[in-house]
This record gives C-alpha cells, sequence and structure tokens, in this order.
C-alpha cells in the first residue's frame, strides 16, 4: 500500500455549530463568566429537536387538513347538472 498523503479518516462528525456553541456556552457557565439558567447553557442540544418537532407537527397538521378535506370532497353528493 502506498502512502501518497492521503489520509482516510472514519469517525463522527463532530465540530459542527451546535458542538461549538455548546462548548463556548459550558466554559463559560462552568468559569462563571455568564449568569445564565442551565436551560439556556444547555439550549444548542435542545432548540434543533424543539424546531424538529415544531416541524413535524406542523407536517402531520397538513396532512391530516389536507385528508381530511379529500375525504370530505369525496363523500359529499354531487348535484346534477
Amino acid at each position: 500500500m502506498s502512502e501518497s498523503g492521503a489520509k482516510h479518516h472514519i469517525g463522527c462528525g463532530g465540530g459542527g455549530l451546535t458542538t461549538v456553541l455548546l462548548a463556548v456556552f459550558l466554559t463559560l457557565k462552568l468559569t462563571d463568566q455568564i449568569d445564565w439558567s442551565w436551560w439556556w447553557v444547555l439550549s444548542p442540544l435542545w432548540i434543533p429537536v424543539a424546531f424538529g418537532v415544531a416541524a413535524a407537527l406542523l407536517v402531520g397538521i397538513g396532512a391530516g387538513v389536507f385528508f381530511a378535506v379529500r375525504h370530505f370532497h369525496r363523500r359529499r353528493p354531487r348535484l346534477p347538472r
């Protein structure tokens, strides 16, 4: 096997914005640089989850309305012309 300088790295992504923000917030909180609630310090973890849940709820509500309207229109008797 030749060593052409190309290295393959296998692992988790890491280093994303969420990870960086969490590390910064935790460091600032633990060194008493900020006086935030732990809810806000850990917000990089729960805010994306909250957006995902909200998006899933909106899609579910939209699908429910779509199928309810579709079902209503299929069952409605047609008037003769």
